[in-house]
């Protein structure tokens, strides 16, 4: 006898007993066991940061994963799938300031090193029982017992093994370069890390005018969206084959693109013409006062020429500040132009400006904008719109900014990175040459400093005596070279204070005083997390390249990049064959989700309200993984009701009869003499399974779940409802018979079908319904494969016309009433 069904579904309370189930039993392990030896399948798990509580986005990438991974498990895969934990950097920096009550690095060195870092420390694992449980909650399987963490001492000496391996193929340099800075964070920002926090912002642009030396009245017009670095003017720059021009305006001059002109004026009379190259060396006085000061009265000003100036919008008229800008400082070095750099690290003017001495740089510009206007320079203001980078943690507009730092020779590789990259299938497929590959094809040298404190820190001792740089690769180097007896904390403050002897000269070395870019520790999961190549060889190298990795899409200027950098610089492969990228996940209104907005989804009130398989189907049928989805209740409960109220139903329904007439699925399907209901419902479960087995082995459990919700509704509405008199009929029937073996056969096979997408529905209906010489859990099954030689098409597409001969006698009999 089977347990009773109560019709009256109550999700979250299944699942409940599904997981102390799986816990009892302890399924995952005899998975995991029952695997050993088979043929891998190996998953990268992107490391989240504990620092913060795991939302929707976090949960729906956790669902795809899981997907594919109990499929490709029941497919007979060993699967691999280790859960990592990202422990570094300035997101947990920035949570031990916020309740430190900090506000700048000042307020941290006054603090201490060693207590902030301690204090970073205690702030790793803050929210680690909320991601556990949610993970635990919505059925993510993954190896959560033995974690990766980017700040372990074993973690942190693979990393600096293959920083060692770069820096001796002379690929870090130390440099001094205009880079993406955070004055609030006081350290420059990697390109991948810029391109995570672009916000959508309004200035107030300028276009400025500049006296030409030698010509009366007459004026260069330069366009700015970064007023506040007038002060910091040396040159001014033009396309040296754009057409420029001269026109009148009331009794002055001005110079400019010509296509731009009616956009500045309205009235004006063209006197000349030039090409860019013509106005090359012309000069200009300078409209800060400082500037001459500063650079000295006999410093001439002129106008350049720079390739990057463009005409959609502007002048065709820049200003060159070096110290501010990537190509500024290019054609401050073509031109050699001096260098001004009156900002300060903490993005303030210094006294080299004394009018604005002290006041932040966003700060003056409202200020430097009156000055000018009032002065006369301005010819023109208005607000645009437009995108500026933003840190991607503190939020604080960033500045570009010269700093000298230490740099990974990426660039030099570009050309493997595109071939590695474009060995990958990505998901969706225009992610290759797209978004992700326009941003490896254009790839900077890696600003890899951090002038931080909670960080892996940069492996490199520098010895003053002779100038000599060494990279340490281990700490059995680091013991030898400094002559310890024993193995010290490879933190800041503890490794700073190891002085190692040179290996050139004999003399002194001390550490430099950076980190690193976190990012980089994200990126070297793949030999990192086993602590590779100090042991576990063999397992990297089995687990290496991954099969399979699933992140949201802003990912490809983060973890998918970092991966593929670090990879093929050190192994010059790629390092994941299959990539999803999952598109936001946004509200119901298709809104961006925030906090500040409030409408950020609670995922664990979600999924206590309507049940994880819920969630997880509304994921996986709604729309593709890459595509922006509306997270919207109403398609929550309309899933519910249609999906797994539907199967729920069939399997109570079965259940009922098969108690009454003691039916306990034994008898075989090929002992029966099955009637054309029986013929086509199992024609069509096995046509189900061949096509399921097609679009899982392509990563596309969308159209899975799609084809499963048609076979249910055909199941239900169909299959049940024109045989509910074969299982009504009192006493034993040949024809009941065979209507019971086949309703039970059909169901245990959905379950397996179904078993990725809603695990703890497939689990309860398999456990009621398994016979004893079945495996313990439907998740230790195989997945089905179709029976050819009871898929019948020509059935198929009969049965589908009488169905649309019934659907039409339905409608006409509802239109007549």
């Amino acid at each position: 006898m089977y347990k009773e069904v109560n019709t009256k579904l109550n999700q979250p309370e299944l699942e409940n007993n599904v997981l102390e189930f799986w816990e009892n039993k302890k399924i995952f392990e005899k998975l995991n066991k029952e695997s050993e030896g088979k043929e891998a399948f190996v998953f990268y798990d992107g490391p989240p940061g504990m620092n913060g509580l795991p939302h929707i986005g976090h949960v729906s990438n956790r669902i795809y994963k899981d997907i594919i991974l109990r499929y490709k498990s029941m497919m007979g895969y060993r699967v691999v799938r280790k859960a990592g934990w990202d422990a570094h950097g300035l997101p947990v920096e920035g949570q031990a300031e916020k309740e430190l009550g900090f506000n700048s690095k000042q307020d941290i060195e006054k603090f201490g090193v060693e207590g902030f870092v301690e204090k970073c420390k205690s702030l790793v694992n803050l929210y680690e029982k909320e991601w556990v449980d949610t993970t635990k909650k919505i059925g993510y399987w993954v190896d959560m017992d033995k974690p990766y963490l980017t700040c372990t001492d074993d973690y942190i000496e693979s990393v600096w093994w293959s920083l060692k391996q770069l820096f001796d193929r002379g690929l870090i340099y130390k440099g001094h370069k205009v880079t993406p800075y955070c004055p609030r964070c006081g350290t420059s920002l990697s390109t991948h890390e810029v391109a995570q926090g672009y916000k959508t912002v309004t200035d107030k642009t300028l276009y400025v005018r500049f006296k030409v030396i030698g010509q009366e009245d007459t004026y260069f017009v330069a366009w700015t969206t970064t007023p506040w670095t007038l002060p910091s003017n040396v040159a001014l720059a033009v396309n040296p084959e754009t057409d420029y021009c001269k026109v009148k305006v009331d009794k002055e001059y001005y110079i400019m693109a010509t296509k731009l002109v009616d956009k500045v004026f309205k009235k004006f009379k063209l006197i000349e013409n030039y090409v860019g190259k013509d106005l090359e060396f012309m000069e200009y006085e300078p409209i800060f006062q400082m500037n001459k000061e500063l650079m000295g009265e006999k410093r001439r000003y002129i106008v350049t020429c720079a390739d990057y100036v463009t005409i959609t919008d502007g002048t065709g008229i820049v200003h060159i500040a070096p110290a501010f800008g990537v190509d500024d400082s290019l054609v401050g070095k073509e031109y050699d132009l001096p260098f001004l750099q009156p900002i300060n690290d903490k993005g303030c003017f210094t006294s080299d400006v004394a009018k604005y001495e002290g006041m932040r740089n966003v700060d003056a510009n409202i200020r430097i904008i009156d000055d000018l206007t009032q002065a006369g320079y301005v010819v023109k203001s208005e607000l645009v719109e437009h995108e500026y980078p933003h840190c991607w943690r503190c939020k604080t507009p960033l500045i570009y900014y010269a700093r000298s730092g230490w740099f990974v020779n990426v660039s030099k590789f570009r050309e493997n990175l595109v071939a590695n990259n474009n060995q990958v299938n990505f998901l969706p497929a225009n992610v290759k040459e797209g978004r992700m590959g326009n941003f490896v094809a254009n790839a900077l040298d890696w600003n890899l400093s951090r002038d931080r404190y909670w960080g892996t820190p940069l492996n490199i001792w520098y010895c003053e005596s002779c100038g000599h740089y060494h990279a340490i690769g281990s700490r059995q180097e680091l013991r030898e070279l400094s002559g310890m007896d024993k193995d010290v904390e490879l933190h800041r403050p503890y490794v700073d204070n190891v002085i190692i002897k040179c290996p050139k000269c004999g003399g002194e070395a001390k550490r430099v005083p950076q980190v690193i870019d976190c990012w980089y520790d994200s990126g070297a999961m793949p030999f990192a997390q086993w602590h590779y190549p100090f042991e576990n060889k063999d397992k990297f190298l089995d687990q290496y390249p991954a099969d399979f990795i699933c992140e949201a899409q802003d990912q490809t200027r983060g973890w998918f990049y970092t991966l593929q950098a670090i990879s093929t610089l050190l192994f010059n492969r790629t390092p994941y064959k299959n990539c999803m990228v999952a598109g936001l996940v946004l509200d119901a209104n298709g809104r961006k989700m925030s906090k500040s907005d409030g409408n950020v989804v609670n995922p664990t009130e979600v999924v206590n309200k309507y049940g994880a398989d819920t969630v997880r189907w509304f994921f996986a049928e709604n729309s593709t993984p890459w595509s922006a989805k509306s997270f919207d209740e109403n398609l929550l409960v309309e899933g519910q009701r249609k999906i797994i109220g539907t199967l729920w139903n069939t399997y109570a329904f079965y259940v009922l009869y098969a108690n009454i007439d003691k039916f306990d699925g034994s008898v075989d399907i090929n002992d029966c003499e099955l009637n054309v209901m029986d013929k086509w419902v199992l024609s069509k479960l096995n046509t189900l399974k061949n096509d399921v087995n097609k679009l899982m082995d392509n990563y596309n459990f969308t159209d899975s779940a799609r084809v499963i919700d048609v076979f249910v509704d055909e199941l239900s509405n169909w299959y049940v409802r024109r045989c509910r008199e074969r299982f009504w009929v009192d006493g034993e029937n040949a024809d009941k018979t065979a209507a019971f073996a086949t309703l039970y056969h059909t169901l245990i096979e959905l379950t397996k079908i179904v078993a990725p997408i809603m695990p703890f529905m497939a689990e309860e209906i398999y456990q009621n319904l398994r016979n004893a010489d079945m495996p313990i859990s439907v998740h230790l099954c195989d997945f089905p494969r179709a029976d050819i030689t009871r898929i019948n098409k020509m059935l198929e597409a009969q049965m589908d016309k009488v169905v649309d001969i019934v659907t039409l006698g339905r409608v006409v009999r509802a239109e007549t009433g």
